[in-house]
């Protein structure tokens, strides 16, 4: 069922659907739960190729499939969501907020820019297809990946009797970022009538001013840069991230 998709974690009120990026996970938000949990009703949520390395889905890799399957868990809530989206999780997240708009009451987009066209996965396949199915320790985690990083997919992984698994397929996560380079979705976000607050990263993936761009063409934007953080900005500088975040959902009480 798509209520199934959610995990509820703690809170009360407006509901909060937090929404991982590439190669991410629901359960990579836990650190952040417990000042979330005092915002509103929290839920985490597991995109598709992101459930675990032996749950099987055949289906065409696609954006809307993405958000077809996180509007059915978001419309299992009864009510619009605010949506806290990381990367990947931010993109689907406004795509939801332009194509069901009843389902969305406010976006949170961290590092995240609406044209990658003519950008290629090709530098980083060879090192992605490298990585191991299996770490067995977390110092090979943080070696692999770094300690902010590391920490993250030790969150994501599949835990297992012996190590840290991956939790997908490398070869449908370089499918899915390539899609990426092959379209925009300027459209879509121009399309958003809701409150976004948008954080970048000064270390970005995001091609340089697009962040910008959606601030001046958005609807009703919000705009922080925070210069010394990377991609993973809730990771790397969370009480800025915090900060931001509680801000602006406090400036959305009594909105409509």
């Amino acid at each position: 069922m798509a209520a199934d998709l959610l995990t509820p974690c703690g809170g009360e009120g407006e509901p909060l659907v937090l929404v991982h990026g590439l190669m991410g996970r629901g359960t990579t938000w836990s650190r952040h739960l417990p000042w979330l949990t005092r915002l509103g009703a929290v839920y985490t949520y597991d995109a598709p190729w992101h459930r675990g390395r032996d749950v099987d889905d055949s289906r065409p890799v696609s954006t809307e499939r993405f958000v077809s399957d996180l509007g059915d868990a978001v419309a299992a809530l009864g009510g619009p969501a605010v949506m806290i989206g990381h990367s990947m999780g931010a993109l689907h997240s406004w795509c939801l907020a332009a194509s069901r708009p009843e389902l969305v009451r406010a976006l949170v987009v961290e590092d995240m820019a609406p044209d990658f066209r003519g950008r290629t996965t090709g530098p980083w396949e060879p090192w992605l297809h490298a990585l191991p199915v299996e770490f067995d320790s977390q110092q090979r985690v943080y070696d692999e990946f770094g300690p902010v990083a590391g920490q993250y997919f030790l969150e994501a992984f599949d835990r297992t009797a012996t190590g840290w698994r991956l939790h997908g397929h490398t070869g449908t996560w370089i499918e899915i970022a390539a899609e990426w380079g092959t379209r925009d979705y300027w459209l879509q976000w121009r399309a958003v009538r809701v409150p976004a607050l948008l954080i970048e990263a000064g270390n970005s993936v995001t091609p340089a001013g697009q962040m910008l761009k959606m601030k001046e063409t958005g609807y009703r934007t919000t705009y922080l840069r925070v210069s010394d953080a990377g991609h993973l900005i809730h990771d790397d500088a969370p009480q800025i991230y915090r900060e931001a975040v509680e801000t602006f959902l406090a400036s959305l009480a009594g909105t409509g």
